[in-house]
């Protein structure tokens, strides 16, 4: 097995950018970005000792997210590019990719702690910059809710302090009332939002914003979702109720591609470099 080849297999613009540094240490090719003027052939026989999938997990038929692709992807499509004992990394929910690769290594980097804080700040400068175009008015001074105090909520805490925003966080315990404090924000919990705030970003992913607490705020009111499925908002009475949401996924590859590849590409080297046998899922 050669430890020296990588192949970038699918994914979006932020894996561009992360073969362009891993390609200072490797040998690097990608398969499945015959749109993005990558026209780089993989060498008859090349057998490759790491393989890096996109984010996204693949479908249940094994399709790889492929945007940039020429025709679908799928997992069959790269196994004979596996050398013996290759380790494969992967993003969320990597119990979907072993699936497919039994036999093979799998890591999800999206599950070390590094890129984990790094990914929350991209996506939480990302989400500020969304909300400053749809905003009529400047962030200082500005009645602004953080749902949760995650790795997300905290970075945008950080950042909204910079700008002089009036902060309230809502959160479910008192580890995060702890974290409210010592970030020196006020804090309360899930049940006594008010509605009182013009600027919402929720990080958590489960009901918070039920109809009844929709209701409370204003027509101005702008409501950021960062979380996950099943998401922390009554979508459909949000269109009912005819308020504005931005739906804000896979922030840093849309809003800080280079940054969110180049941090992708430290993760991977940091865990080839230590020891891939040292890191589980």
């Amino acid at each position: 097995m050669s430890d020296k080849t990588i192949l970038i297999v699918g994914g979006d613009i932020r894996q561009i950018y992360c073969g362009q540094k891993l390609s200072r240490f490797f040998n690097v090719y990608y398969k499945g970005f015959e749109n993005a003027d990558i026209s780089e052939k993989i060498p008859d026989g090349t057998k490759f000792g790491y393989v890096i999938l996109p984010v996204p997990p693949p479908t249940e038929a094994g399709e790889i997210s492929a945007p940039f692709g020429g025709e679908k992807l799928y997992t069959a499509d790269i196994s004979p590019y596996l050398a013996d004992g290759a380790v494969i990394f992967t993003g969320i929910n990597p119990e979907k990719t072993e699936v497919f690769f039994p036999s093979y290594k799998v890591i999800s980097y999206t599950a070390q702690e590094d890129f984990a804080l790094k990914n929350a700040i991209s996506t939480a400068e990302g989400a500020i910059m969304l909300a400053l175009e749809r905003l009529s008015v400047t962030m200082n001074g500005l009645p602004v809710l953080v749902v949760g105090m995650g790795r997300i909520g905290t970075a945008l805490v950080n950042i909204l302090k910079g700008f002089g925003a009036d902060i309230t966080v809502a959160v479910r315990n008192g580890k995060g009332r702890a974290k409210a404090a010592i970030s020196g924000v006020r804090a309360i919990s899930t049940e006594e939002i008010t509605g009182e705030h013009i600027l919402v970003f929720n990080t958590a992913p489960n009901l918070v914003f039920t109809g009844e607490i929709i209701e409370k705020f204003s027509e101005d009111t702008l409501f950021v979702e960062l979380a996950s499925k099943p998401y922390g908002f009554d979508f459909k009475k949000v269109e009912q109720l005819n308020r504005k949401i931005i739906l804000a996924s896979g922030l840093p590859a849309k809003k800080a591609p280079v940054t969110a590849g180049y941090d992708l590409a430290d993760t991977i080297i940091s865990i080839i470099m230590e020891g891939v046998n040292a890191y589980d899922r």
